[in-house]
C-alpha cells in the first residue's frame, strides 16, 4: 500500500471508530443512568504483551517486527458497566523500509528501534453488568468492552526523544476469577499526532514534511493482564442520633 493510500485509510478508519466509539459510549450512558454500584470502588492492574507499529518504515503487518510492550494501570469503579482508567506503559517500537514498494531517495534503506512510554487517561464501558453477586442485579462473570482515551507518549530513537499527543482506542474482554480478582485481554490502537515516532529523521528522508493532523504514526498493542479490586463500598448505612 503506497503512504498516501496507507493514510487515507488510516485517517478513515480513526474518523469511524472514533464515530462509532462515540456513539455507543453516549447511547450506552442514556442506557444504563441507574446502573448498579460495582462493591469495590478501585481496580489496580498490570499487563504484558507485544507492540506493533504502522508509518513511513511500515505499510501494511502491524505486528511485522513486534516489540514488548508492558503496562500498570488503575480504575475508578463507579458501577459495573463503567471505569475511568489511568494507564502507563512502556513498549518498543520496530520498523524498516526494506522490502516495501515505496524506496527512499538513492535507494536507501532506512530501519529503527525505539522505546516509548505512554501514560494515558481512558473511558471503559462494559457491554454487560460485571461482577460476581446477588441474581437480582443480572451480574455477568465475564464481559467485552471498549475502552476511548486521550494521552501523552515520549519516544526515544538513536539517543534523541520526541512527543507526541495520542488517542488511544480498542477493545477487550474482562473474566473474574473470584470477587476481587479479573483476568484481561485487550487490543488498541493508538493514533499519535506526530510523525517522529519511528526516529526524527525518517521524514528528512522522504523529503516530505507532515503537518501535525496529518500525521502517519500509529501502534498498537495486544496483551493479556491480571487486576485486583479493592476499596469495599458499605451497602448498608446505619444512622445513629
Amino acid at each position: 500500500m503506497s503512504h498516501p493510500a496507507l493514510h487515507t485509510a488510516l485517517r478513515r478508519y480513526f474518523s469511524g471508530a472514533i464515530r462509532l466509539l462515540c456513539v455507543i459510549l453516549i447511547a450506552s450512558a442514556a442506557q444504563n443512568a441507574g446502573a448498579q454500584e460495582a462493591k469495590y470502588k478501585f481496580d489496580l492492574g498490570a499487563s504484558l504483551g507485544m507492540s506493533g507499529y504502522i508509518g513511513e518504515a511500515n505499510s501494511s503487518n502491524i505486528f511485522r517486527k513486534p516489540g514488548f510492550e508492558g503496562e500498570a494501570s488503575f480504575r475508578y469503579l463507579p458501577d459495573t458497566r463503567w471505569a475511568v482508567r489511568g494507564v502507563f506503559s512502556t513498549f518498543g517500537l520496530k520498523g524498516s523500509t526494506e522490502g516495501m514498494k515505496d524506496y527512499l531517495p538513492g535507494g536507501a534503506v532506512y530501519s529503527f528501534t525505539s522505546q516509548a512510554y505512554e501514560l494515558s487517561v481512558r473511558g471503559e464501558f462494559n457491554f454487560f453488568p460485571y461482577g460476581i453477586g446477588e441474581t437480582y442485579k443480572r451480574l455477568r462473570r465475564w464481559t467485552p468492552y471498549l475502552t476511548l482515551g486521550l494521552g501523552g507518549a515520549l519516544s526515544t530513537s538513536g539517543g534523541k526523544a520526541s512527543g507526541a499527543f495520542t488517542i488511544p482506542m480498542g477493545m477487550g474482554v474482562k473474566f473474574k476469577l473470584n470477587e476481587r480478582v479479573n483476568l484481561l485481554a485487550e487490543f488498541t490502537m493508538t493514533k499519535a499526532f506526530s510523525d517522529k515516532m519511528d526516529g526524527p529523521t525518517l521524514n528528512d528522508l522522504n523529503l516530505i514534511k507532515t503537518a501535525f493532523y496529518k500525521s502517519t504514526d500509529w501502534y498498537s498493542r495486544l496483551n493479556v493482564g491480571v487486576s485486583f479490586e479493592f476499596g469495599e463500598r458499605c451497602e448498608t448505612c446505619h444512622y445513629v442520633d
